[in-house]
């Protein structure tokens, strides 16, 4: 009798902890809007150094890349992904597939970050993945099914308690009946036109046919565009599986981005993607291809649309092209003037994997895009994935940073230092 009362005791104890331990964080959202205090007062900061640092910088010994240049560790950051860079140079915003986004700072100028917090503590983010900047300061960030925007971030950031505001609610970007553990990284650039444009992963390897009309109508398995304010909403790309990069050209003005492919097909196909969109509306294939023109077995049996845009470069199948950033900065040689610089995560699913490398892709007079490896090194040749590289992020000095969410960094690679 007394076992089970100790039983119980313990069992209830453990429930009661683990309750407290799932306790949602206040959403202080209304009165973050309203300029007033929450209370919140801690940062959870990351020690940068230490036994880590040198860890993680042992591993860029191994990274290969064009005479010279080269890559040293920039930031400890747990689960980086996507990363912004504010117009003042001042602060690095960095999102996570988790709760955090992390506020990086270089105080001293030396190209090495100082300190590293979370950014916003008294907010509850779901998949913050997703931050970008308006040139104007305004900072917004995707999440799995809302977008916030904070003005004045790289300056409010010091503080717990930011200005925040919605411009698509929570529950307003997709439906609550799609929301996924699968697909759910959004990202975010703000265009020429001054529009917002998100990217909207479907949850699927392939969707069933039964989902093609509410998909269509709200974007997902494509990019939607929307005022900075959360107006105008349009579905301005359709026919994507999973895009988790893209940029727009800085001449020409036209949208870039990267596509993942369909599972399942085989170690090489359907190849990954890289797209050039030229217009608005344009579709990409998917699902009826699984990846450039491999029809996919779900609907190998109908009519793709018609004009169906097929990628500007094939790339390698499963390799996981994510984030992307176009080259304008001055520090690099003239070759990479506007070349995309772009990361592939690695594969998950391939008998050998591949990937986990910063590839160069550039373009020339006629539209034609080449592209190779710039940065590789992050898989062993027995397999083993010692980094997975996320995104990459132009710095004012014309360098740039890639993410790991693996190894929880950012390296910074320059050129001529």
């Amino acid at each position: 009798m007394m076992h089970r009362t100790i039983i119980g005791t313990l069992a209830a104890s453990l429930l009661a902890t683990t309750a407290m331990a799932q306790a949602p964080v206040p959403d202080n959202l209304e009165k973050l809007s309203n300029f007033q205090s929450t209370g919140i007062t801690e940062f959870t900061t990351i020690e940068q150094g230490g036994q880590k640092a040198e860890n993680l910088s042992k591993i860029l010994e191994n990274i290969t890349l064009p005479d010279g240049f080269k890559i040293e560790l920039y930031a400890i950051v747990p689960d980086a992904r996507h990363m912004a860079v504010g117009p003042q140079g001042i602060v690095t915003f960095v999102g996570t597939r988790k709760t955090k986004v992390w506020a990086v700072t270089d105080r001293d100028k030396d190209r090495v970050a100082d300190e590293v917090k979370d950014f916003a503590p008294s907010l509850p983010f779901t998949i913050p993945n997703g931050p970008c900047f308006s040139p104007d300061g305004f900072l917004y960030i995707a999440e799995q099914n809302r977008v916030l925007v904070f003005p004045a971030a790289e300056f409010f950031y010091e503080s717990p308690d930011v200005a925040a505001f919605n411009v698509v609610k929570q529950g307003d970007l997709i439906p609550a009946s799609e929301e996924s553990f699968n697909h759910t990284a959004r990202v975010c650039k703000i265009g020429p036109d001054g529009k917002l444009y998100i990217s909207l992963g479907q949850p699927f390897n392939v969707f069933a046919p039964e989902k093609m009309d509410l998909y269509h109508e709200t974007g997902i398995g494509g990019i939607i565009r929307i005022g900075t304010d959360g107006t105008g909403r349009e579905v301005f790309t359709t026919g994507i599986r999973n895009s988790v990069g893209h940029d727009f050209h800085p001449e020409t003005g036209d949208l870039w981005f990267t596509d993942n492919q369909v599972d399942g097909m085989g170690d090489d196909i359907p190849p990954g993607e890289l797209n050039h969109q030229t217009e608005p509306g344009q579709h990409f294939g998917f699902p009826y291809f699984g990846g450039g023109n491999v029809r996919t077995n779900e609907y190998k049996g109908q009519e793709p649309p018609e004009g169906v845009v097929f990628p500007a470069v094939e790339m390698t199948a499963h390799a996981a092209d994510l984030g992307m950033e176009f080259y304008s900065g001055s520090m690099f040689p003239a070759e990479y003037k506007n070349a995309i610089f772009s990361a592939q995560h690695g594969s998950w699913n391939r008998t050998k994997p591949v990937g986990a490398r910063v590839m160069v892709t550039t373009i020339d007079a006629d539209g034609n895009a080449t592209t190779k490896p710039f940065a590789e090194g992050w898989l062993t040749d027995g397999g083993e994935y010692l980094g997975r590289p996320v995104d990459i992020a132009e710095l004012r000095d014309g360098s740039i940073l890639v993410s790991d969410d693996l190894a929880g960094a950012i390296y910074r690679i320059s050129y001529g230092e």
